[in-house]
């Protein structure tokens, strides 16, 4: 019945949002259903099932963090360690903090690194990578704040090929993916052109969906960014993935080390994605009952894994289209939720429209890749982010369309959070950063900081 059901709605929620290839999972107890709908892709079509490949994008955090958990559990690596004490040769724009950031803080993106760095050049290396890093904007001290970083991640990646003297992608095969039995997940090309796997589509301003390269955008055909975004994986997969994480370690790492990554490290202010980073994991409670999980969205690829341990449930949702993969991957996750478990998820109301609070926030604000513009008509206020063009114009291969501009609203209080009411960042909340005369500074979306231009 539960097949059925949840077979039915994902293919009335691929209809709604124009999915062409769609895979869901859900976990309760040792029961495992899944359900898929559509095709791999529009231009050569295959129907998608519980072991297409999709790229997972910033899911693969959790599998780099495992790894290093497990370097921590066998007394490889020390958490409160300098980073310089495994990469001696990284430097940052502020030499105080190459000297003081920690293990512990890329694990919970409070390192105080910007967004990543854009272009490693030719040779795509982690170590080419860490020579960049002196160039990457600092946005607040080691330990200050969190907010997340895509290099924070990288870099742990070389942290982990120099304790272990492999290859990351090796390193992390031999450290996770082998011992939790994960056969179908893959960072390498090779590994998954001989499978059958996902392409991810975008769509053009003509409203047609048209397929994106490069297959996965972060990557660029660069390794250097495999350790925040780089794996491949299924459904069947990444349930098995979170029946390890709703276990006991089995024999990968000590239950306490597993169970130490689910529990609060940095408290998360006004952020959908979560209440609190563990180490790695999202945390947030949702109607009362206590979640973890992580996204990924890539160059029209989009994943979710939400793990519920007190209940032994889990949900995994992926789709092939931006950027309404995101919305479609959070309806499954709510259906799942509400159907399987009895919990039910509802986004905040915003307050009516405020023309002196939004003549406050309007401009531009930015990161190290990313420009995001507030602006306000008089009657409503919107919010666009997209990749600066200049960035756009040097890279060599396609990168994933803007998000235009989508109405947002301020929630009850003093006018410092946010939630975005439509478009493929629906649901998507945060907050506005202010200086000691109460101007605005920033403005925090999706876990990240955008500064405000010109400050």
């Amino acid at each position: 019945m539960m097949q059925e059901k949840l077979s039915d709605f994902v293919a009335a929620a691929a209809e709604e949002f124009d999915i062409p290839g769609a895979a869901a999972g859900v976990l309760t107890g040792s029961r495992e259903v899944h359900a898929s709908h559509g095709v791999t892709s529009l231009d050569n079509p295959l129907p998608v099932d519980e072991r297409t490949l999709f790229h997972l994008a910033s899911v693969t955090k959790t599998f780099t963090a495992t790894a290093l958990m497990r370097l921590v559990a066998e007394g490889k690596v020390a958490l409160d360690a300098p980073v310089r004490r495994y990469v001696p040769e990284l430097g940052l724009a502020d030499e105080r903090a190459a000297a003081q950031v920690t293990v512990w803080h890329l694990l919970n993106h409070t390192a105080g690194l910007d967004w990543n760095v854009a272009d490693t050049g030719d040779d795509d290396s982690l170590v080419a990578f860490v020579a960049k890093l002196a160039g990457l904007k600092m946005i607040a001290a080691p330990g200050v704040r969190a907010s997340y970083s895509q290099a924070g991640y990288n870099l742990l990646g070389r942290v982990i090929e120099k304790v272990t003297g492999l290859p990351f992608e090796r390193a992390v095969a031999a450290l996770v993916l082998r011992p939790a039995g994960l056969s179908n997940t893959f960072f390498e090309p090779d590994d998954v052109m001989v499978r059958r796997f996902a392409v991810g589509h975008n769509r053009g301003e003509d409203g047609a969906l048209r397929f994106a390269q490069p297959w996965a955008a972060w990557r660029a055909g660069s390794r250097a960014n495999n350790p925040g975004g780089g794996i491949v994986s299924s459904v069947s997969d990444l349930l098995r993935w979170a029946r390890f994480h709703l276990g006991d370690g089995d024999g990968v790492l000590p239950a306490e080390t597993l169970h130490r990554m689910q529990r609060p490290t940095v408290e998360l202010r006004a952020s959908t994605l979560g209440d609190a980073f563990g180490i790695c994991w999202f945390l947030r409670d949702v109607d009362g009952v206590r979640t973890i999980g992580h996204g990924g969205s890539g160059n029209g690829q989009f994943a979710e894994l939400l793990i519920v341990p007190e209940r032994d449930f889990a949900v995994v949702s992926l789709a092939n289209a931006g950027p309404e993969g995101y919305p479609f991957n959070q309806a499954v996750v709510r259906w799942a939720l509400e159907h399987h478990l009895g919990v039910v998820e509802r986004d905040p109301e915003p307050v009516p429209y405020d023309e002196a609070r939004a003549r406050a926030v309007a401009g531009r604000y930015e990161n190290d890749a990313m420009n995001l513009d507030i602006a306000s008509d008089g009657h409503r206020l919107t919010l666009a982010v997209g990749i600066k063009p200049e960035i756009r114009q040097a890279s060599q291969v396609d990168m994933p369309p803007d998000y235009p501009p989508a109405a947002c609203g301020f929630l009850p209080g003093e006018g410092e959070e946010y939630v975005i009411t439509e478009g493929g960042l629906q649901g998507q909340r945060g907050f506005f950063t202010r200086d000691g005369s109460g101007a605005v500074t920033g403005v925090d979306l999706a876990g990240r900081i955008f500064g405000r231009a010109g400050t």
